[in-house]
């Protein structure tokens, strides 16, 4: 059962309760996340009438490089869906807190363009934990209707590092990545402060993106680049090759410690196109992404037997 809000949450008060659990005894509060165990069902959050605004996605596709259109950014219903996302771990039967996991990937489907005028309605649902070499993951599924059609659909998986278990997967699945010797066709230079404006734009204000006194203290030399804002700069760059209806993947790799100078790289096989995101002067991998028509065009015009309700103050 999915709780329905009548409002987005705010995003400062839910940072500070899920830094809560950094505070030695905090998690013994009931308001506190951090008690350890499994992530418990009955945590699906659903937010209806949802309209972007035009002015904030404006600010948003500057930062990220988008060019301005009468429709939504592909990356933009992750920014609507955050502070959905923020209310579930800062939850206090959450068995650990927000701060200090690492983004890993990222999957997003853009089953249709997104008008910025369309009202939305967001469900944002956890997934079980799964075994991992430096730890365990676990997922936070988020889906965006318009009169119950399905129009946006994305998996942010998230690691939260820890000891690893004989049942992590040993192979990488999912996609190719590109070749390392694939030339770059676009050198960015990133100023120290990028963490900040994204977060202006983008609302997610973790630590370690801000500044180098609040990221050090999580274990990071320096401020590093949001890795939705790594991804959302490497589609501004597709452009005009991105299809209508579409699947982006990515997988985040080394963090983008700011300031820095990366580069940008692509190679279309077929319909399908690899990228990467690479630091310009010894070529670490910051990132490797996939991007590939959707396969089944069709379902953009079904409706989901599952789409929730766009009444308010209701649970379902």
């Amino acid at each position: 059962m999915a709780k329905t809000l009548d409002s987005s949450p705010s995003i400062l008060p839910l940072y500070a309760r899920a830094a809560l659990p950094m505070i030695p005894g905090a998690s013994l509060l009931p308001f506190v996340p951090g008690g350890g165990g499994e992530i418990p069902e009955g945590l699906d959050l659903v937010l209806a009438g949802v309209e972007a605004d035009p002015a904030d996605v404006a600010a948003y596709a500057k930062v990220c490089g988008f060019a301005l259109r009468d429709t939504l950014p592909p990356t933009y219903p992750h920014m609507l869906a955050f502070p959905l996302h923020m209310a579930i771990m800062s939850d206090g039967s959450f068995p650990f807190g927000a701060v200090g996991l690492v983004h890993v990937e990222n999957s997003i489907a853009q089953k249709r363009p997104i008008g910025i005028h369309e009202e939305l309605t967001i469900r944002v649902s956890p997934t079980k934990l799964q075994p991992h070499p430096k730890g365990k993951t676990f997922s936070l599924v988020t889906e965006v209707f318009v009169d119950g059609e399905p129009v946006w659909e994305s998996t942010s998986t998230m690691l939260r590092r820890g000891k690893s278990s004989e049942d992590a997967p040993k192979q990488e699945k999912g996609f190719e990545s590109l070749p390392a010797d694939a030339p770059a066709s676009a050198e960015w230079k990133l100023p120290g402060d990028l963490g900040r404006r994204y977060a202006g734009v983008s609302g997610d204000r973790n630590p370690i993106h801000m500044h180098s006194l609040t990221a050090k203290p999580l274990g990071f030399p320096g401020a590093i680049a949001h890795g939705m804002w790594t991804k959302a700069r490497a589609l501004a760059q597709l452009g005009s090759k991105l299809p209508q209806s579409f699947e982006a993947e990515v997988r985040f790799r080394k963090p983008v410690l700011l300031p820095a100078r990366v580069e940008f790289a692509s190679e279309e096989r077929g319909e399908e196109i690899l990228f990467a995101l690479r630091d310009a002067k010894k070529g670490t991998s910051h990132l490797d992404g996939r991007v590939q028509p959707t396969k089944t065009a069709s379902q953009s015009k079904t409706k989901s037997k599952t789409a929730p309700k766009s009444g308010r103050n209701k649970g379902e």
